[in-house]
């Protein structure tokens, strides 16, 4: 069946992957946002749907003074009799840890921290039941990969370590994860920094602790010959089995939006078929080259599952089942809870988010942190951009408003966003633009709103494409989403000041759509609605 690339789009990088019976369970990396580590659920790896977090309360997740993507760095997931167990790394705080649950739709334990440096954790169970943990790590100066036994529910570590592997010839050797099949080892780790030089390698051996031999046809997947894809920097993999017995590998790459080497969307969760050839070792995609695109044909799981069968579709180009997902985003603020794909950045003060389901209303109390503020957490509740060319509509009530500034922006972090809001000053409220580029900010329009117009609502509309984000607003008494109104554009900011390779600092992130507010309270109706527009008829 045909499915299209990425299966979790927008900023959802470092993905690992466990099965239990029929159901999939993912993660993938937070930094510095709250909660920690989403977990997505699917029966078929193209469906995935947002159950909750592993990390939703400061005891397992401490994010104060933060550093713009510091925090939780690639988690691994995995299932073993009966309990689900999560490791990760904060490297802000106090470096690996492990938790654990036995019901993935509940809370998990608070962490047991280990006493091994590095970063990108992973847990091996054997047959024999024994748990080894294998990660980057330093060993007698030697810097690689390193693994020893543990215990993964305390975090105790159980035999010497041993440094396993320096890699395959690439540079930053890291997220690694051992299988075992047909009675060989198998590390698997991410190799040459997680740029357009990212690759995925293998290596086996016939001990846990080495030597490890690597694959003759390594890397499995890169696309750093492949410059023509839009895809790009593909790497830090997880693979996993499905009941068929078929295998498939879930890892991070990017999409590029134009000529230029620039993505705005972040690290997404790519998908691709695996098979074992005859001399035991992984072949990714079926190009044979460890190239994927954006558009595979492969014998998914779950065919027969309501949901697959509700989301298969006729391709039109070759008229074979095409098997759709849907990343629009459609936040009601009349469900009973506040929507998980809402986060916060760094850890919240809850006091300052008021949601009453009842009217519709999401109230934020903005405080003196603004947007601007590093290593702080501002009034800001965000969901990720999944596509390059989308429509975000939102509402915001102007009468009852105090904040200095209240409203949505596109933000990539302290460092870089462009905003639309409800401001105030001496003169009375206005709608603003601003922008935030490196160390340069300036407020770019400044419109009056009359004391009549305050009786309305300020309605917003920001606009995405490959080039730009386009602001727009109306002033108008619906609080309708969907209403047929006139609205102005007030200004527009280039994809290319929202992107990876132009920040000041190396960041691991990707633009959000945010609702902020700043000294002082804001109120937005209804809900916030994102449609994916078509994506055609571009070249880069």
């Amino acid at each position: 069946m045909l499915f299209k690339n990425p299966v979790i789009p927008g900023y959802n990088p470092d993905p690992s992957i466990c099965r239990v019976g029929d159901d999939f369970y993912l993660v993938n990396s937070t930094f510095e946002f709250f909660p920690g580590v989403p977990i997505y659920h699917s029966r078929n790896l193209v469906n995935w749907e947002l159950t909750g977090y592993c990390l939703n309360r400061r005891s397992q997740l401490e994010l104060e003074g933060c550093r713009n993507s510091g925090g939780i760095y690639a988690p691994t997931i995995r299932y073993h009799k009966g309990m689900f167990y999560m490791i990760t790394t904060n490297v802000t705080d106090k470096g690996n840890f492990v938790v654990h649950t036995d019901d993935i739709n509940k809370d998990w334990s608070d962490p047991a921290w280990i006493d091994q440096g590095g970063i990108d954790p992973s847990l091996f169970w054997d047959d024999d039941d024994c748990c080894y943990y294998c990660s980057t790590g330093n060993l007698d100066g030697v810097r690689g990969i390193v693994a020893f036994k543990i215990n993964p529910m305390t975090g105790e570590i159980l035999s010497d370590k041993h440094l396993i592997s320096t890699g395959c010839g690439g540079q930053c050797a890291e997220g690694p994860h051992i299988y075992k099949k047909d009675g060989w080892y198998y590390l698997m780790i991410a190799e040459g920094g997680t740029e357009y030089a990212h690759r995925e390698t293998i290596q086996r051996s016939k001990n846990v602790f080495g030597p490890y031999t690597p694959c003759p046809h390594n890397p499995i997947i890169s696309h750093k010959e492949y410059k023509k894809s839009e895809i790009q920097a593909t790497g830090h993999a997880d693979l996993v089995e499905d009941a068929n017995g078929n295998w498939w590998l879930v890892f991070l790459g990017i999409r590029r939006f134009s000529h230029a080497l620039l993505h705005n969307l972040g690290r997404e969760t790519f998908l691709a078929p695996v098979t074992w050839n005859e001399d035991g070792w992984p072949v990714v995609g079926y190009n044979g080259n460890g190239t994927i695109e954006l558009v595979m044909d492969a014998p998914l799981p779950g065919i027969n599952e309501p949901e697959t069968i509700a989301n298969t579709i006729t391709d039109d180009a070759t008229g074979r089942p095409f098997l759709h997902a849907d990343h629009s985003v459609n936040i009601d603020f009349h469900n009973d809870t506040l929507d998980k794909r809402l986060q916060f950045t760094r850890n919240p003060d809850m006091s300052h988010y008021i949601y009453d389901s009842k009217n519709g209303c999401l109230t934020l109390k903005g405080t003196d942190i603004t947007l601007n503020e590093p290593g702080k957490s501002p009034t800001v509740l965000s969901f990720k951009q999944p596509e390059f060319t989308t429509s975000l509509k939102a509402v915001l009530k102007i009468k009852d408003s105090t904040a200095k500034r209240f409203g949505v922006a596109a933000y990539y972090n302290n460092d870089y966003h462009y905003e639309i809001y409800v401001g105030s000053d001496e003169n009375g409220k206005y709608v603003g633009f601003y922008k935030h580029i490196h160390d340069m900010g300036a407020e770019l329009a400044h419109i009056p709103i009359s004391k009549e117009e305050e009786n309305l609502n300020l309605l917003v509309k920001i606009d995405t494409d490959r080039e730009k984000y386009t602001f727009s607003y109306a002033l108008a008494d619906t609080t309708n989403l969907n209403a047929k109104i006139a609205y102005h554009e007030i200004g527009s900011g280039l994809n290319a000041g929202l992107s990876t390779e132009g920040t000041r600092t190396m960041t691991f992130t990707g633009t959000l759509f945010s609702l902020f507010a700043e000294n002082g309270k804001g109120t937005f109706e209804t809900g916030v609605a994102l449609t994916i527009n078509p994506d055609v008829d571009y070249k880069l």
